[in-house]
């Protein structure tokens, strides 16, 4: 089986369930995510390629991680994650990439992400909903965090917080690469689909 056909797949079965979980139409789905009928009309077939931002305002509105939206279900009690066997769901022009590692299991779950980003590289990400909260620790190299139009300049060894519910973005600063680990926590109650 193709592992592109499958994600999708998993993809369609999640959104459709988590969707009618909610108990929200398709034109409610896409008004409230602001993406197009037609679009989650051919998502929830496991047809197109909906990007990043797509996946991660649909997750918004129906309340749950982007994880819940792209994995099964879980197969045991630990899992361990490499960063090399998850596709990345960003990658920027230069060769940075952001990859969903992991979401925790609990009442309040948190995502864990793996993001390499290159001088000059931006990632912008709209306002989550109320209580999400995001942490960054960079490892290497600097980048400079923007939180609701001011700019942070974050280096190796630093790690800041910020409440996620106004615009944001990471920028690749200096001369090399950046890498950083991000956590996404979650409010209580944003459950994976399992």
């Amino acid at each position: 089986m193709d592992g592109t056909a499958a994600a999708l797949r998993t993809l369609a079965h999640n959104v459709r369930a988590a969707r009618g979980r909610a108990g929200l139409s398709l034109d409610e789905l896409g008004r409230r995510a602001q993406v197009s009928k037609g679009a989650l009309v051919g998502l929830e077939k496991a047809q197109g390629n909906p990007n990043f931002a797509t996946l991660v305002r649909l997750a918004d509105t129906l309340g749950v991680p982007v994880s819940a939206l792209l994995e099964g279900p879980a197969e045991g009690r630990v899992r361990v994650a490499s960063a090399d066997a998850v596709a990345p769901l960003w990658t920027g022009p230069h060769g940075g990439e952001a990859r969903l590692l992991l979401t925790t299991s609990g009442p309040a779950p948190v995502e864990v992400w793996r993001w390499r980003l290159e001088p000059d590289e931006e990632y912008p990400s709209h306002p989550h909903r109320a209580q999400v909260v995001e942490t960054v620790s960079v490892t290497t190299g600097r980048m400079t965090l923007v939180v609701d139009g001011t700019e942070y300049p974050v280096a190796a060894g630093q790690t800041a917080t910020f409440d996620a519910d106004v615009p944001h973005a990471y920028r690749g600063s200096g001369t090399g690469t950046c890498h950083l680990i991000m956590t996404v926590h979650l409010p209580p109650g944003a459950a994976a689909l399992a």
